[in-house]
């Protein structure tokens, strides 16, 4: 495979499978799709070679794919929210008053970057009330705690660094983290939803690559969540090159013999040039929608009620306004 940048799995496995015609040794897939247009694909790395191929750890990673999400539907999100939370408490296994907490990863002054902590906003922070008010509360709410740390160029710590602090203060059953995410593919971007058990990287949706926060370095379960909020523009222009070289090579009756060279390039060198031309003139540019602010608001939003369903499981939907200020 070339170096595309994405952090979903299912997109690594997806490419893999188009060049070799064949599943990923070592990674086992489920799919399941219901009657809201939502499919739910499980990618489970079983092996150190389906790690390697794949690029990612020996894990689960759940990807939740919502084209809907683009189009503002309340009943969908509200639908979208608890299959969401079906699919959390799966890999998060939280038992009852054990205490989670909640890291809003990015960068709040950057609408693509903020999803984190639009996510931590929206949260139903219950570790205080169950610490000073318990009996108030109804049976069935879990302690829950959350933190956004900023990032590096905010703070001059490593996102990493705080996190450790904190928990090792907290000591939390779990570590539910929460960043933004790159895709390879732009109709994936905002409408798709990655959780996975092996913990993240912060900033390697955009290259820029931080301590990560895993179960090692944390000492506790984490539980990563992201959304892709961008797409590689060097990707989009490839992707482009190649549509359009297949719509020429379908209309040319004759002479079919220079497309096909082109298409026959190199994928790494025709990708490795495409940046060689963006570079000088837009650096490293990723693309996202133009509609992000109201995106990044509902999908914020969907994730934030998936949580607290998961993590509360005596709250219903309609029940969650009662606990957020």
């Amino acid at each position: 495979m070339f170096n595309i940048r994405t952090d979903l799995a299912i997109e690594n496995r997806e490419i893999y499978k188009k060049e070799n015609n064949c599943e990923v040794p070592g990674v086992e897939v489920y799919v399941d799709e219901n009657d809201f247009d939502i499919k739910v694909t499980t990618v489970k790395v079983v092996s150190k070679d389906g790690a390697m191929i794949i690029g990612k750890p020996v894990g689960t990673y759940i990807t939740i794919e919502a084209p809907q999400m683009k189009e503002y539907d309340a009943d969908f999100q509200d639908s979208l929210s608890k299959i969401f939370a079906v699919q959390l408490s799966k890999i998060t296994q939280l038992d009852k008053d054990k205490t989670a907490m909640v890291v809003g990863l990015g960068n709040w002054n950057v609408t693509p970057d903020s999803l984190g902590p639009k996510v931590v906003s929206k949260l139903m922070i219950t570790r205080h009330l169950k610490k000073y008010m318990p009996d108030e509360l109804e049976e069935g709410i879990n302690p829950v705690c959350a933190i956004s740390p900023g990032v590096l160029g905010i703070t001059g710590i490593e996102t990493a660094e705080i996190v450790q602090g904190v928990v090792s203060k907290i000591k939390p059953d779990v570590l539910i983290v929460i960043d933004a995410l790159s895709s390879r593919k732009l109709d994936r971007v905002m409408t798709t939803f990655q959780l996975g058990d092996t913990g993240i990287a912060p900033g390697s949706g955009v290259g820029n690559r931080r301590m990560e926060l895993s179960k090692e370095s944390m000492g506790v379960p984490v539980i990563a969540i992201g959304v892709p909020t961008v797409v590689d523009a060097a990707t989009m222009a490839n992707d482009t090159m190649d549509l359009m070289i297949d719509s020429l090579i379908n209309q040319t009756k004759n002479n079919k013999d220079f497309y096909n060279m082109l298409k026959s390039v190199d994928k790494e060198e025709k990708y490795s040039m495409i940046k060689e031309v963006l570079n000088p003139y837009v650096g490293n540019l990723v693309v996202t929608p133009k509609e992000i602010d109201a995106l990044i608001d509902d999908v914020s939003k969907v994730i934030a009620n998936g949580i607290n369903i998961a993590l509360h499981p005596a709250v219903e939907l309609k029940d969650i306004n009662r606990y957020i200020h």
